[in-house]
């Protein structure tokens, strides 16, 4: 796919297509005409392809040759007001059946929005006639709520949308209800072309064993609140945001609502321009602070999921996953706000505080969306497990900390290693964790004029030595709370203990000379 620039100039909202786009759209006009009347056609587009564009030119094209009716099912408000917009930028007229709608003069419509749970319940009160729908269009067709639809349009072509072909349930397959899925063009070649952002990814390990997957198949919200309340990690949140984002407008995405107000909490106390925002924020509350982050250059808005779908700032420039997820789908949306083009923005920050990188590969990966569609248990199963995930890691100090030991050409040890090493040659497993005291002991000394030097160092090695506990527990599978918890306290005494009774000697080996008095 080739894009002029002239093309990109012209390029109106609701009124001209991209050449990708009306490829798209002649590849579904082609399946209506080959595909018996209640064929179910899935179409995949990455976030910021313009599905919506797409699909409202659709609207119009079917509406002009065709003597039916159309109904466009989202599953949130704020999309439903956004496509009836983008229908009536496109000439079409239309009517949005909302729960106060009044359906009296239905019969002067082609063409209605709703969302699934307000069509129900006028469909099931036979408030809506449907008689005459001939096309229904599903926009975020990986939600399971429009299933229960399907039966009341058992003789109409039902198209359904998606930048994920992935169902959000792994019991409700998208197979099962699609015959046939069309892939649209990639985030890669989006990219290439100008019309997404690049993801530049910067990833931090985060130990998630602690957390519980829920019936849904994602993280609990309390297991996730009990690890991101941390003080830990809303101190490495801060860091991170501090190394990658400063200064840069800012989406926090978390898994509950008291997690994001621990990280409202942390940033207004380190004097960054932050607000957050819920789904118990009236609209009122919602528009006057999305108005604030739209105006305000460095600013930082933390929420709970409410802003993954239906929710367009082209000026981000930075996207913080404080959360893990199960979900491709989620990943995909959450990274995919930071994706649109806007002036001279070419790419957008992602921290990632969830391992989700490690789980899902990049954001715009070259995934097979046909075979994810037709065996998506295949798909899922092959992803790895946290234990699996963590199992690779590897500490890496931070820049700053690194320069402090820059006398040292190897901070890591691999305590997994020398484990293994160790019940090979018959010893105690309790080595490993002497060997890493003399480890540690020596970057320190190298990077040290006395043991005072030394001992200040020490201190600053806390997240390398709960990382190295948090190996050998596993190593050896002891880790409860009170077990680990001694552990690291007792690491901590016998390290600085071994730096007071050994310093001058391990200088003098190291240097070739004794430390000066």
């Amino acid at each position: 796919m080739s894009v002029s620039k002239t093309e990109l100039e012209e390029r109106k909202a609701g009124k001209d297509l991209y050449s990708y786009q009306k490829g798209a759209i002649n590849k579904i006009f082609t399946a209506f005409e080959e595909s018996p009347s209640d064929y179910h056609l899935l179409y995949q587009l990455p976030t910021g392809g313009g599905k919506t564009v797409i699909f409202s030119e659709i609207v119009r094209q079917y509406l002009k040759h065709h003597k039916k009716k159309v109904i466009v099912m989202t599953h949130r408000i704020e999309l439903c007001k956004q496509t009836s917009k983008m229908l009536t930028e496109f000439g079409v007229l239309n009517k949005v059946v909302d729960s106060k709608a009044d359906l009296s003069d239905q019969a002067d419509y082609s063409c209605f929005v709703a969302m699934v749970e307000t069509l129900n319940n006028r469909l099931n009160d036979n408030k809506l006639d449907i008689s005459d729908i001939g096309l229904v269009i599903i926009d975020e067709a990986h939600y399971n709520s429009f299933t229960k639809l399907f039966k009341f349009f058992s003789q109409s072509f039902i198209l359904g949308v998606t930048a994920t072909p992935l169902s959000s349930s792994i019991e409700l397959p998208m197979t099962d209800n699609y015959d046939e899925l069309i892939v649209g063009e990639s985030i890669e070649s989006l990219i290439e072309n100008g019309f997404l952002a690049r993801a530049e990814m910067f990833t931090y390990n985060v130990g998630l064993t602690s957390l519980v997957v829920g019936a849904n198949g994602d993280y609990t919200v309390k297991s996730s609140e009990d690890l991101y309340t941390d003080n830990d990690m809303l101190t490495k949140l801060l860091q991170a945001y501090e190394e990658r984002s400063k200064g840069k407008k800012t989406l926090i995405f978390n898994n509950g609502i008291n997690t994001s107000l621990h990280v409202y909490d942390t940033f207004r106390r380190a004097g960054y321009p932050i607000a957050h925002l819920d789904n118990t924020n009236t609209k009122k509350e919602r528009a006057m602070i999305l108005k604030w982050f739209k105006k305000t250059p460095d600013a930082i808005l933390t929420s709970v999921s409410i802003l993954t779908t239906g929710f367009d700032e082209p000026s981000v420039e930075s996207i913080i996953l404080n959360r893990a997820t199960k979900s491709l789908t989620l990943y995909y949306q959450m990274i995919g706000r930071g994706s649109r083009i806007f002036n001279n923005k070419k790419s957008f920050s992602v921290i990632d505080l969830g391992n989700n990188f490690h789980r899902f590969g990049p954001w715009g990966d070259d995934l097979d969306w046909q075979r994810i569609f037709k065996s998506p248990n295949f798909y899922l199963d092959n992803i790895l497990s946290d234990e699996e995930l963590e199992s690779n890691f590897r500490y890496e100090m931070p820049d700053e900390l690194r320069a402090e030991f820059a006398n040292s050409k190897d901070v890591y040890f691999d305590i997994q290693k020398t484990y293994v090493n160790s019940i090979r040659s018959g010893e105690s497993s309790k080595v490993v964790l002497e060997r890493s005291i003399e480890h540690h002991a020596k970057i320190c000394i190298e990077n040290s004029e006395d043991v005072y030097d030394a001992l200040a160092l020490a201190k600053k090695l806390g997240d390398d030595i709960d990382f190295r506990i948090g190996r050998y527990t596993k190593c050896i599978s002891k880790s409860t709370f009170n077990f680990v918890e001694w552990l690291k306290g007792d690491y901590r005494k016998k390290l600085n203990s071994y730096l007071r009774n050994n310093f001058d000697d391990v200088f003098e080996a190291i240097h070739g000379y004794p430390p000066e008095d």
